[in-house]
């Protein structure tokens, strides 16, 4: 039997908590010969909440469930613990503007950086609560005690929404869709890039000729698909959320086929696609499956992906300005 892995979860009385906490748990993510010991964090007044679901989950009599524990701080959830997944933060109200979110979830994301130091020394973290990639980056820079490698933002719940669209055009299996790559904000300039997608082995953009969609349609659903969502249930993405997280984690974990890639948002380093050192931007990647992971380089990108990069880019440096206080 592998060592015991301490997973802390924020927002865990929240849906997409609710909907993850119980996947870990049942050894879906690290594996049935690896015990999970699973740090429910939530703020004070959800804390009750959070009790409930950790009663669930020690209901459900899972064999790789090693402990379940509630904590109303962030310092006692951080505590020891190998990854941590930040999925709680606040929700844009009606006629908030995208920096009035930056802004208000500015120092809470200050706070759980400075307790991150707390990790265990392998610590690695994800960040999910929006909007992510800014909040991951306060996260990082209020946590110098932890490489900053060891930081993410998730972008996979795009790629899987990618993924998705690009199959039901082709009418194919999402099997059959490979090699998506998000590039940049989780945000409505984020970039699917069809160009380097393969279906069934072939380019996408030569298996499905309509550029126009390609170009237009396919880009804004994928997009805008987590407003559609709250348009059309009236609350935001749970079940698939916590489902891209799954798959965030275990891309992290585990060895990248060869020929493939997956999607994370990741501190650039300068030299990746002109992206500026320090962004949290999302890039195609592979992992080793051993804790290091790399940038997939030497993508064809055309005029059209460059301006759509170049437009993503830019509203991150917008972003880092508005919280340039918060970074530490």
């Amino acid at each position: 039997m592998k060592p015991i892995i301490k997973v802390a979860v924020t927002g865990a009385a929240g849906q997409i908590g609710y909907s993850l906490l119980f996947r870990i748990a049942s050894g879906e993510l690290f594996g049935h010969d690896r015990k999970v010991h699973l740090h429910l964090v939530e703020l004070p007044v959800a804390a009750k909440a959070a009790e409930g679901t950790a009663m669930e989950l020690n209901d459900c009599g899972f064999d790789s469930l090693a402990a379940v524990d509630v904590f109303d701080s962030p310092e006692k959830g951080f505590d020891g613990v190998s990854w941590a997944a930040l999925v709680g933060s606040k929700p844009r109200g009606p006629g908030m503007e995208r920096n009035d979110l930056i802004k208000e979830n500015g120092p809470i994301f200050v706070s759980q950086g400075k307790a991150l130091a707390r990790g265990a020394d392998d610590l690695r973290v994800v960040v999910v609560g929006n909007p992510c990639n800014t909040n991951c980056l306060i996260a990082q820079r209020n946590c110098p005690e932890v490489p900053a490698n060891r930081f993410s933002a998730m972008t996979m719940l795009d790629q899987n929404r990618a993924r998705a669209q690009l199959a039901q055009k082709a009418g194919v299996g999402v099997d059959q869709v490979t090699n998506m790559a998000i590039w940049g904000n989780h945000s409505s300039t984020m970039y699917p890039d069809y160009e380097n997608t393969q279906i069934g082995g072939e380019s996408a953009a030569s298996l499905i000729k309509d550029k126009s969609w390609l170009q237009g349609d396919f880009i804004t659903t994928v997009q805008k698909r987590g407003a559609a969502i709250i348009a059309a249930r009236g609350k935001s993405s749970a079940a698939s959320a916590a489902s891209a997280c799954i798959e965030h984690i275990r891309s992290f974990e585990e060895k990248t086929p060869q020929g493939k890639w997956f999607s994370a948002a990741i501190p650039g380093d300068g030299s990746s696609y002109g992206v500026p050192e320090g962004l949290i931007f999302s890039f195609p990647l592979r992992s080793d499956g051993e804790g290091a992971f790399q940038v997939v380089e030497g993508l064809d990108l055309s005029s059209f992906a460059k301006e759509k990069i170049k437009l993503t880019t830019d509203e991150l440096l917008g972003e880092r300005s508005v919280v340039e206080d918060l970074l530490g």
